[in-house]
Order: C-alpha cells, then sequence, then structure tokens
C-alpha cells in the first residue's frame, strides 16, 4: 500500500507537458506519467535526473511539515547518487 505520494508538472525536451507522481512504497519509490488529465498512468522504468531532483525538494518540504521521517531525504539522495554518480543532490 503506498505511503506517500507527491506529483508535479513538468515539460520534456520536445515541448510535450507531462503530469508526474512518485509513489513511495516500502523503501522505493515509483514513478509514472501522463498527458492528459484523464490519460492512463504509465510508469516510468528510469525516471531522469529532473523528477528525482524535483522529488527530493519535495520530499524536503514534506520533512519540514513533519509529513515524511528525515531519513527519508537520505535515502532519496542515495537513490540519486546509485543512479547519476555525477549528479549532486543538496
Amino acid at each position: 500500500m503506498p505511503k506517500a505520494e507527491i506529483s508535479w508538472k513538468r515539460v520534456t525536451e520536445d515541448g510535450v507537458r507531462l503530469q508526474v507522481y512518485a509513489q513511495h512504497v516500502g523503501r522505493d519509490w515509483r514513478f509514472f506519467t501522463r498527458e492528459r488529465r484523464y490519460d492512463r498512468w504509465q510508469a516510468v522504468p528510469e525516471p531522469p535526473l529532473e523528477d528525482w531532483l524535483e522529488l527530493l525538494d519535495a520530499v524536503q518540504r514534506l520533512i519540514n511539515r513533519r509529513r515524511l521521517k528525515p531519513e527519508e531525504e537520505q535515502r532519496v539522495k542515495n537513490s540519486i547518487r546509485e543512479r547519476f554518480p555525477d549528479a549532486n543532490p543538496q
């Protein structure tokens, strides 16, 4: 059962607007996207760095509001470092 869902919007390099949401299940984050409101959510097996950084920002804000545990920030940073060794998440 998902514990937390965080959503945002972004535009791809091709100019396509996407709705993105990340779902916290266990210790993992699963990403989903769709173009329009009534489209089906599509799982994203390898989300881009941009989505991971957006998730990290949202997690930090939720920690400040005491809606997530502080350890979650470090887990997301570790996930970013594993997938993108050149990235330096703040």
